[in-house]
């Protein structure tokens, strides 16, 4: 009876254990709020909490399509790079196209190509993974330079700017709100929900996972593995280029500088979400929270002085290293 007992007791922790586990990144921020608040008052107030989650719907944009790049048991180095491509090619669009005046339908025309071309970068990239046979991190570290190197040189090094008509015109969609909800915030959460249903809820979405969790099983049991690592690198590509389009009517321009460790930045959120790095594995909310997690680093830095903001890749980069080593021995 007591040996019985033990092992009930054994099986019976794991699950709640698991619970509380996969709670982590939702209490891991709230005690970040809790101690920011205690540092600085301001923290929580309605105005910089909007602005944390305005900052981190761009990442956190990006980051849901990492997540399902990284629960294919991939990776993408180059969403920064491509961001800045797609900021610097939109605007170029728009600009030749609005030489005489322009409006709405010039905006929409530039938020169209930098869909298509996001979508497009997505579908070289996994193309040369699945068919091609190539390990993502070379893929992705060869086309982040490609794709800075190709806005360099359509800049000259220096920046691309959107003409002064074009930018009023096109400010709304970064500074606009509705019903008093700035509007990245809005498409950030459409993009979450859609992300989470279409990993949770549809066929594709267990296809992802299971390529992850073991892809030659996954081809025995008739998936087509190609066809999903290239969609997937596609819903990557897309999600740069929504994130790209928001953040272009921030600054109205783009040069070589823009998007610079954004990659990292979208690594951290998905897997401190926990997304496990190894794939298989992942919850869009967790990502979600990654993201607001780590912006709300970012501001505690700018509001208090216990660490320089020059220092906040690091902080990242040691949060990355940290939740990789507790992921460790995850999945064998």
């Amino acid at each position: 009876m007591t040996e019985h007992s033990a092992e009930t007791s054994k099986t019976a922790r794991p699950p709640l254990l698991s619970r509380l586990g996969s709670l982590g990144p939702l209490l891991g921020l709230i005690a970040l709020m809790i101690v920011a608040t205690a540092l600085n008052s301001d923290f929580l107030t309605v105005s910089n909490l909007s602005n944390v989650a305005t900052r981190a719907s761009f990442i956190g944009i990006i980051a849901v399509g990492a997540t399902f790049v990284i629960i294919s048991g991939g990776i993408d180095l180059s969403v920064g790079s491509m961001a800045a491509l797609i900021a610097g090619s939109m605007i170029l669009i728009m600009n030749a196209l609005g030489a005489g005046g322009g409006g709405a339908g010039v905006i929409a025309i530039g938020m169209l190509c930098a869909l298509l071309i996001g979508a497009g970068a997505g579908l070289l990239q996994g193309t040369f993974i699945a068919r091609g046979r190539i390990e993502p991190f070379i893929v992705t570290l060869g086309t982040l330079g490609i794709y800075r190197a190709v806005l360099t040189y359509l800049s000259e090094g220096g920046s691309i700017s959107l003409n002064n008509t074009l930018s009023d015109a096109y400010s709304p969609v970064y500074y606009g709100k509705i019903l008093g909800v700035p509007f990245p915030i809005i498409v950030f959460a459409v993009v979450a929900l859609l992300g989470g249903l279409i990993l949770n809820r549809t066929r594709y979405g267990r296809y992802v996972q299971a390529i992850g969790s073991n892809e030659q099983v996954a081809r025995y049991a008739a998936v087509d593995v190609n066809r999903v690592k290239v969609i997937t690198y596609m819903i990557q590509g897309i999600c740069v280029a929504l994130a790209t389009l928001l953040y272009v009517p921030r600054l109205g321009s783009a040069s070589p500088s823009t998007g610079i460790l954004w990659e990292l930045e979208a690594i951290a959120a998905v897997i401190i979400g926990g997304t496990a790095l190894k794939g298989g594995s992942g919850r869009i909310w967790g990502t979600v929270v990654g993201a607001i997690l780590l912006l709300s680093i970012e501001n505690v830095l700018n509001l208090t002085s216990i660490i320089s903001v020059y220092l906040n890749a690091a902080v990242q980069g040691v949060v990355i290293i940290v939740v990789a080593f507790l992921q460790r021995g995850k999945r064998s």
